[in-house]
């Protein structure tokens, strides 16, 4: 039961340091392609609205709550 919980042990060791090194070689040689990136400002113009819209219903209620 020793042997196993030995290779068991070191499996699970190898496999994590194998999946970590990957990860890492991966993600240090990624070269993202900028020619396919959009620049949009919708979501820019979205969060103002949801922002602004916010900002003013809790001032009204707020006023609302002061009276």
């Amino acid at each position: 039961m020793k042997k196993y919980i030995v290779f068991i042990f070191s499996f699970v060791l190898f496999y994590m340091l194998v999946q970590l090194s990957s990860g890492w070689v991966l993600t240090a040689f990624y070269m993202p392609d900028l020619s396919l990136t959009k620049s949009s400002f919708l979501p820019l113009i979205t969060s103002l609205t949801i922002a602004t819209i916010s900002y003013f219903l809790s001032q009204k209620l707020f006023v609302k709550n002061m009276k």
